[in-house]
């Protein structure tokens, strides 16, 4: 199974996706894809700050860059073979064999094409190419992903607080999702407390499957704010997700 996780910034996407990510590999390895800037994936997985230092984003590898997509000045290969390099940078954990993409560059930071272009052959190598399951941290939006990786991704899990703002974003990203043809997508409420919360993401987002509700940990403070690697993640946060990984593999299943 191949799922993307995507979110307003802030809503705690990064540690579902962790915790997804845990439970696939107690049963076989799991690609674990930060394609997040911030790049908190790998301290949510309880990779201590040096080892996840060491990590080098794909973005700032310009030398692989130029030997597979092409120098400055000359033809790009917009398409280029990657493959071998996903085993080569992972960073392997038990089950788990992290990438790290680094930053997608945005028009007027100079020339970007290559960059972006290897960025989502790396992303579509693993999705499309690799028979494991897969979870990408997106970030704030889904502009990681291209038509071509989006072809990977079985399911979009949408990540919303009990907010008006977040449930607004979250639908946007549902609709931008169907633009690249990802047809199965669900929402997931998240520091959910009450019992009107619940109703209120239930309703609001009525318009696909709600996959499960998180409630509200103060252990997992949001990614921004944690400093250090979360060593353990709470019981009870992993009850929740275990019943979202569940409601995944119904709707992957499913038509």
């Amino acid at each position: 199974m191949k799922i993307a996780v995507a979110g307003k910034g802030g809503v705690g996407k990064t540690s579902i996706s962790a915790g997804l990510i845990k439970i696939f590999a107690g049963e076989g390895p799991v690609w674990a894809i930060d394609a997040d800037p911030d790049a908190c994936l790998a301290g949510a997985l309880g990779v201590p700050e040096e080892e996840a230092a060491a990590l080098k984003p794909f973005s700032e590898m310009k030398t692989v860059i130029r030997e597979r997509v092409g120098g400055d000045g000359g033809y790009a290969v917009l398409n280029p073979q990657v493959d071998d390099l996903l085993d080569k940078y992972a960073l392997v954990r038990g089950n788990i064999r992290l990438l790290r993409m680094g930053t997608l560059k945005k028009g007027g930071a100079g020339c970007y094409c290559r960059e972006n272009a290897f960025l989502n052959a790396i992303i579509t190598s693993v999705l499309v190419g690799r028979e494991e399951v897969t979870v990408v941290d997106l970030a704030a939006g889904i502009e990681q992903l291209s038509r071509g990786a989006a072809r990977g991704v079985d399911v979009m899990v949408v990540v919303c607080n009990p907010t008006r703002a977040s449930v607004s974003t979250a639908r946007n990203i549902v609709s931008l999702a169907g633009d690249l043809g990802i047809e199965k997508t669900g929402y997931v409420g998240n520091r959910v407390r009450t019992a009107a919360e619940r109703e209120f993401i239930a309703k609001a987002c009525s318009d696909r499957p709600v996959l499960g509700y998180i409630g509200w940990y103060e252990e997992l403070l949001s990614e921004e704010l944690r400093e250090d690697c979360l060593a353990e993640m709470p019981a009870p946060f992993l009850d929740d997700v275990r019943k979202i990984k569940q409601a995944l593999e119904k709707m992957g299943a499913s038509g």
